[in-house]
């Protein structure tokens, strides 16, 4: 099965129900409150991911007559979504462990949660780990949520395994709710950094400096061709990039070698920067050729 994202994403939901059946047998047997809270997750997790699927489908869809620019945007959507879902999981699981740490806690079969909680990190890391690498290569916001989702499971499931280790040791019960707490904590700071990158691409936050200096150096390239350039706009709709720019040309050159540059422009551009869509305003100059490093025959017409 080739990593597209859609095969990925069906991956993510498999694997997340299989780690949900995993911890609900595991927090029924033991009454772990922690493993519940982890079970909790799993299930915003799947949620999420179904979301994410979702939004991967809209996405894929080609530009139509009600949206020309695509439906790029739809990841980002689903991006929001599973952050807001991120959310409602954290504060699940603090309301759960401050209930508990009033209420007191019992555990029992400690050694089986904590085997059942290893395999679920194992399982967990594995299907992040490589949902995040396919969420790079495809530059999948939606993906690359539900792995940074995966990947906080993975970091809820450690802090369980390490409570359950602890309450094994000391025979403290109420380590199994504190830990849950830090569980929460955890999640939230997730939660907030995947709402944080996906919120962006909604409000049209313009593209990495990283990214915007490609296009300079692009524009560097033709130096000798164009006299200056002003007014760059960068933004991203899911995985695809828009730029756009202004482009001042010596006056005097015809339109067809205008066309040209602009042409060479928009290629080296997308070459540089994947599934980029440039868009070019062409300008003539003042004329004020004293100030101007264009030699005289770059100017001439042809």
């Amino acid at each position: 099965m080739p990593a597209t994202k859609e095969n990925t994403a069906k991956l993510s939901i498999f694997a997340i129900s299989f780690l949900i059946a995993m911890k609900v047998v595991a927090s029924i047997v033991t009454g772990s409150i922690s493993i519940r809270a982890d079970a909790i997750h799993s299930v915003i997790d799947l949620a999420g991911a179904i979301v994410g699927f979702i939004g991967i489908r809209i996405a894929g869809k080609p530009p139509d007559r009600e949206h020309p620019f695509g439906h790029g945007k739809a990841e980002n959507v689903a991006g929001v979504v599973i952050a807001a879902l991120i959310f409602i999981a954290a504060g699940t699981i603090a309301y759960q462990a401050i209930t508990r740490l009033i209420s007191g806690a019992t555990l029992e079969l400690v050694s089986v949660g904590i085997y059942v909680t290893a395999a679920a990190i194992v399982i967990n890391l594995a299907v992040a780990w490589y949902t995040l690498r396919v969420a790079r290569r495809t530059d999948s916001l939606a993906l690359e949520a539900t792995a940074r989702d995966l990947l906080a499971d993975v970091l809820s499931s450690a802090a369980v395994l390490v409570g359950l280790i602890l309450v094994r040791i000391t025979g403290v019960a109420l380590l199994d709710p504190i830990v849950a707490l830090l569980v929460a904590v955890l999640i939230f700071r997730t939660a907030f950094l995947t709402m944080k990158r996906s919120f962006g691409g909604l409000v049209d936050t313009r593209l990495p400096r990283t990214e915007e200096r490609k296009i300079i150096a692009c524009l560097g390239k033709h130096s000798g061709q164009l006299v200056s350039f002003h007014k760059i706009r960068t933004r991203k709709a899911g995985s695809q990039r828009y730029i756009d720019f202004h482009l001042v040309v010596p006056k005097d050159i015809s339109v067809e070698k205008a066309h040209r540059i602009c042409d060479e422009l928009e290629q080296e551009i997308e070459a540089s920067l994947a599934a980029a869509s440039v868009t070019i305003h062409i300008e003539p100059c003042d004329g004020n050729c004293e100030q101007c490093a264009l030699t005289p025959d770059i100017c001439q017409r042809d």
